[in-house]
């Protein structure tokens, strides 16, 4: 008897332990302007979401106008997600109609999240505010084996076609949908650099520097780390995009004169491509970084390295509010590695935390001009 009751003690502890740790969520979007045929998506920041692929992870659809899927998840863990019909030019949209933030769901029990969408993005006509500012070149289809296509802009400062014998530093940035066009951002809000550069070039702030805007893919969490697709991703940077750039524009090639930046894992890469390659980047602009986030660390990486001090610009910031929060122990430790290699805040680290700051392009559009001063001031 006492062995039975030993054995069932056992096999309580292993499974219903392993039970108690996880909870199921359950996801239902109710939709009445769409039809039945209409395939609806979930896209969020775990790898049951498809880790924000946009067209990885199908609800079932259950008549009625309403799809849904249950997901098992550790408890405590923070969620973030949005619904799509596929890509991201489709993503639902608020009642208001307009682009909202991440649905955030703490899980700590079993629960049921229902979601009533009215509007779609690829079915609705917005009114959408700002412009591109200045000379804008595009230049389609850069490849590299394993990774997927993707366009450029190149963006040109107000004297490039005036000063034909001069030659310009280069910003490349990741997400390039996001930094220059209202339109093609994903929440309808640029991050202004176009107009923040020409307004800085004009009041002769900054000296005039060239911006190189590269797309991202729906494989941009992987691109964007510290993976083997994140490697393919620096190897297009600087073997295909870079010398492209030099060929075609009148650029300053060495790595004094080349920067790299971005936001969240974006601004991860950004750090990647510059720490790994300082021959070929000497600054990095880390916006709201993931430097040490989920299964992501970069930081360690840093820390072990024993090469010799770089000769690197970093500029690192941050928010304070939701997902900042999350990302801040990272920017901290970071912070403190780089200090201890020798960089000094003022000179070649800029930090600056904005507590009340979102994860979004309108708060990395209030911070960029911090960047290109430090980067390019005069």
């Amino acid at each position: 008897m006492k062995k039975i009751i030993l054995i069932n003690l056992i096999v309580f502890l292993i499974f219903g332990g392993i039970t108690a740790q996880t909870s199921k969520v359950k996801l239902e979007v109710v939709s009445p302007n769409l039809h039945d045929t209409t395939k609806i998506f979930v896209a969020g920041n775990h790898s049951e979401l498809g880790n924000w692929r946009a067209d990885k992870v199908e609800l079932n659809f259950c008549g009625n106008k309403k799809w849904s899927s249950e997901f098992v998840f550790e408890k405590g863990e923070r969620l973030e997600y949005k619904f799509t019909k596929g890509n991201w030019a489709t993503e639902a949209l608020g009642n208001d109609s307009s682009i909202p933030q991440n649905t955030v769901l703490v899980v700590n029990n079993d629960t049921t999240v229902l979601s009533t969408i009215l509007n779609w993005r690829d079915n609705f006509n917005f009114s959408v505010k700002g412009q591109i500012t200045g000379k804008v070149n595009y230049h389609k289809n850069f490849v590299l084996d394993e990774l997927k296509p993707r366009d450029i802009f190149v963006w040109l400062p107000p004297d490039y076609e005036i000063n034909k014998s001069k030659r310009y530093p280069v910003f490349y940035m990741h997400d390039g949908q996001n930094l220059v066009d209202p339109r093609t951002s994903n929440t309808f809000i640029d991050w202004q650099i176009d107009e923040t550069a020409d307004s800085l070039i004009h009041s002769s702030e900054i000296e005039p520097f060239i911006i190189v805007g590269i797309n991202n893919t729906d494989d941009r969490s992987t691109e964007y780390s510290n993976t083997s697709l994140g490697k393919k991703y620096v190897q297009l940077i600087i073997e295909v995009i870079k010398p492209f750039i030099d060929k075609e524009y009148r650029t300053l090639t060495d790595a004094k004169n080349t920067a790299v930046g971005g936001s969240s894992m974006g601004g991860l890469i950004s750090m990647i491509c510059a720490w790994e390659n300082p021959d070929v980047f000497s600054k990095a602009a880390c916006f709201s970084p993931a430097f040490k986030y989920r299964e992501f660390d970069y930081t360690s990486v840093v820390e072990k390295d024993t090469l010799t001090k770089k000769d690197l610009m970093i500029y690192i910031d941050n928010g304070g509010v939701d997902l900042e929060k999350i990302l801040q122990p990272g920017v901290d430790k970071m912070t403190a590695i780089l200090k201890s290699k020798g960089f000094e805040e003022g000179k070649n680290l800029l930090v600056f935390i904005d507590k009340d700051a979102t994860h979004n392009e309108a708060a990395w559009a209030k911070r960029i001009h911090l960047t290109l001063k430090f980067f390019f001031g005069k």
